[in-house]
């Protein structure tokens, strides 16, 4: 019987087979990500300093670089089976569309209201400031999924949720919107005149159309200055990846239930969250030298903080209230062009991420909008799923190695992660249908903008 025959179209997991534990790729790496540095003191941030930001359980999360694995809690995977296991498709019908003889996989995490892979850290977090007794929680969201992640986690939990939209994000998605109040969400663009670090911002970029770090900033801002509440983020962050890694580890449970090893994994990268949770089981074998992968990291041009950005220690929000930390950045003052349609519009990646792209673990390409949205209706004509823009960064770059295959001959096997749909991103998919969407690379000279905002202090010259 052939492999065509033997392998189906979409592999699920039985539900005794999901993961029981979240995998913390940290403990198998060799050279730590940097810590978290108090800016006042410059120090590595304590406990006791992070604890008024976050919740308890998620600042030990945060902090551990040793302990591989957490035990899932079982409120938490009794959500989970809700929508996971997510499906391991294996894409017959795009192999066939580009001739190419390697064999794509994608792990799909489009299967829940919120449309992506947010949820999944988002119900942790949740359920730990729900254990810790508070009243809620503040956030702040780009495109919009995390923040309808969160909005679900909370309303499942009885927490109030407030959420910080970048402005540009919030006039163009309003559907997104309108999702995260439906699940009792409080949603304020950003930067707004409800905070301090808000106003400040505003008087400084007059008309600015808002960025991740402006929205962190207000949020962190909320969170510090009501009892009862504590800040969450959906991505960059240690524990973020660490929850994310259900992702991986589902994937790799169902390649090795049918004997696949991926020869590339291949993962859009914005702050981190999707490509760390996608590539940490494997990353870990790679890292122990039990197995070999190919790790690509795809980011847009127009925000593109691994291949153009420097390694350093940064504020990582633009209104410099929250704690450095050492990561490929573009300066926390960097804002993204308003023509970007997607997510992925951080000015910085993961530490994780950062400390094992140092170490050259993986490699990183950045590709223009245009031929990301090209790439996404292809998908959408073949496999069936309209894709997120964030994805279809991920798909651009695997169907361009599927073709080099192709003109090689080479049977490579190709995993990469579709994060979520795309269907509150129609506005970004009529714009490149009307022939009106453009691509935007900053010059150097915009880059250098935002790299002169990287603190300076012995050991951190850029």
């Amino acid at each position: 019987m052939s492999e065509e025959k033997k392998i189906p179209y979409k592999i699920y997991l039985e539900e005794n087979e999901m993961p029981t534990s979240w995998y913390n790729v940290r403990a198998d790496m060799k050279n730590k990500p940097a810590p978290l540095l108090n800016p006042g003191t410059l120090q590595p941030l304590t406990f006791e300093e992070m604890r008024g930001i976050f919740c308890d359980e998620l600042c030990k999360q945060e902090l551990d670089d040793t302990t591989a694995y957490f035990e899932i809690p079982d409120e938490i995977k009794k959500f989970y089976k809700m929508y996971r296991p997510s499906p391991l498709v294996r894409a017959y019908c795009l192999e066939e569309k580009l001739q190419t003889p390697a064999k794509i996989y994608y792990k799909f995490e489009g299967n829940n209201t919120s449309g992506s892979h947010k949820l999944n850290s988002a119900i942790a977090q949740a359920y730990y400031a729900k254990a810790q007794g508070l009243k809620g929680v503040t956030t702040e969201t780009g495109a919009g999924q995390w923040g309808t992640a969160l909005s679900m986690a909370c309303a499942y939990l009885g927490l109030d949720c407030q959420v910080y939209m970048v402005k540009c994000s919030y006039e163009q998605k309003p559907f997104r919107r309108e999702v995260m109040r439906t699940y009792g969400a409080n949603v304020t663009p950003s930067p707004s005149n409800t905070t301090q670090v808000g106003r400040k911002i505003l008087e400084e970029f007059p008309g600015t159309t808002g960025s991740l770090g402006c929205a962190i900033s207000e949020a962190v801002e909320a969170a510090t200055s009501q009892e009862g509440y504590r800040y969450v983020l959906g991505s960059v962050l240690n524990q973020v990846l660490l929850h994310q890694s259900v992702i991986g580890l589902e994937a790799k449970a169902a390649m090795d239930k049918y004997g696949i090893k991926p020869d590339m994994i291949i993962g859009c990268a914005g702050g981190g969250s999707n490509l760390g949770g996608l590539i940490s089981p494997f990353m870990g074998e790679k890292l122990r030298g039990e197995a070999d992968y190919e790790f690509i990291a795809v980011e847009p041009a127009s925000c593109p903080s691994f291949t153009r950005g420097k390694f350093a220690y940064d504020f990582c929000d633009t209104g410099k209230v929250c704690p450095l930390a050492k990561m490929y950045t573009l300066g926390s003052g960097f804002i993204p062009a308003p023509n970007h349609a997607g997510g992925l519009r951080y000015h910085g990646m993961s530490s994780t991420l950062s400390q094992l792209y140092h170490d050259g673990y993986m490699k990183a390409v950045s590709v223009e909008q245009t031929s990301v949205f090209k790439a996404a209706e292809e998908f959408a004509r073949v496999e069936g799923i309209l894709p997120a823009p964030e994805s279809s960064h991920a798909i651009k770059v695997a169907m361009d190695e599927a073709l080099k295959c192709k003109e090689t001959g080479e049977e490579k096997t190709i995993l990469f992660g579709l994060t979520g749909t795309g269907y509150f991103d129609m506005v970004a998919y009529e714009r490149f249908n009307n022939g009106e969407m453009q691509d935007y690379i900053p010059s150097d000279e915009d880059l250098a903008k935002g790299f002169a905002g990287i603190p300076k202090f012995p050991g951190n010259e850029v």
